[in-house]
């Protein structure tokens, strides 16, 4: 696997791991670093959350950055917990959705980010379950020194179906409310989190949902982690007004931080076009906009086998951004 970085991201990925770690590990009080790194011992029940069809609630409250402590946090001696909880959702058939949540040991924080993952046709949040992408995480959380939620919701249309993408003119389905509301109250409850904690991904259709959705709704989220994903606005696989490449001069998503997974032998129509892969296109449109941008390629075809050799380098500018100073 090899990763190519931006200009910017150059500077945070390299740096921000040992400066952000020094500076606040420097500033903190003996007593705040002991509480940090070991107040997820305890295990209490999980909780459900539920709440009617409406984004939650935007926080801007100080909430402090994680400290990394590599190899010393909880879930490298005790695996993260698994819950799938329903959420209401009115569009959809029964009035809800479920959402698989994975947290790591010990009680819930406002200040423990969130990973939230978006399932492709291929798959249901079951599959990221089932492919182990839980246990894999918990390994890259004990590497880097910061705990996180996932949290991987059905997106679904209807049960057999391929993901929806957004929300249907005519009402009939509600994907994208449903993303970016009840589901992160269902994982957050009464610990919203600051948007500079939320991070949304996803897998092949659900790589350029996550694209689509952060910058259509970039008061949520400040990450973005695409795994095969498509942002074209034009030819046989583009997406029309509603494709993220046609969403970037949007003022208020000029912040978002995206690492884009590709296979190093992943067929796209960019790469058919001779210009390097669908990620080499969709990271020139974001380094032209001074976004920060880092691409990952592992080896082989798309797929479970591919994407989870990129886990690393992906946690890895996950953890940056979250650790960078307010």
């Amino acid at each position: 696997m090899f990763a190519s970085f931006s200009r910017p991201v150059l500077v945070l990925v390299c740096s921000c791991a040992v400066f952000a770690s020094a500076a606040l590990l420097a500033i903190a009080p003996p007593g705040q670093i002991a509480e940090r790194i070991g107040r997820r011992l305890a295990s209490p029940a999980p909780e459900a959350g539920a709440g009617e069809m409406r984004p939650p609630a935007l926080t801007n409250a100080a909430v402090p950055a994680p400290i990394p402590a590599p190899g010393q946090v909880a879930v490298c001696n005790e695996a993260g917990r698994d819950e799938v909880v329903t959420a209401p959702a009115p569009a959809a058939p029964g009035g809800e959705r479920e959402v698989w949540i994975r947290r790591p040991p010990g009680p819930d924080s406002a200040d423990l980010p969130v990973l939230y993952l978006l399932h492709g046709s291929a798959s249901t949040h079951e599959t990221l379950m089932e492919e182990g992408v839980g246990a894999l995480l918990d390994e890259q959380m004990c590497r880097t020194g910061v705990e996180f939620v996932i949290a991987a919701p059905d997106v679904r249309v209807v049960p057999g179906a391929a993901p929806g993408r957004d929300d249907a003119d005519d009402g009939s389905f509600a994907v994208e409310s449903f993303v970016t509301g009840a589901a992160v109250r269902a994982v957050e409850g009464e610990h919203v989190r600051p948007r500079k904690l939320r991070a949304l991904g996803g897998f092949a259709t659900g790589g350029d949902s996550a694209a689509a959705v952060a910058l259509r709704n970039p008061g949520l989220y400040t990450q973005v982690a695409s795994w095969s994903g498509r942002y074209r606005g034009d030819g046989p696989q583009g997406f029309g007004d509603r494709a993220p490449d046609r969403l970037l001069d949007s003022r208020s998503a000029g912040d978002l931080r995206f690492v884009l997974v590709e296979g190093a032998r992943e067929r796209t129509p960019s790469r058919e076009e001779g210009s390097g892969g669908e990620a080499a296109r969709f990271a020139d449109l974001l380094d032209g906009r001074g976004m920060t941008v880092a691409t990952l390629r592992p080896r082989g075809e798309p797929g479970f086998p591919a994407w989870k050799r990129a886990f690393p380098g992906a946690a890895k500018f996950l953890v940056s951004g979250w650790t960078l100073p307010s």
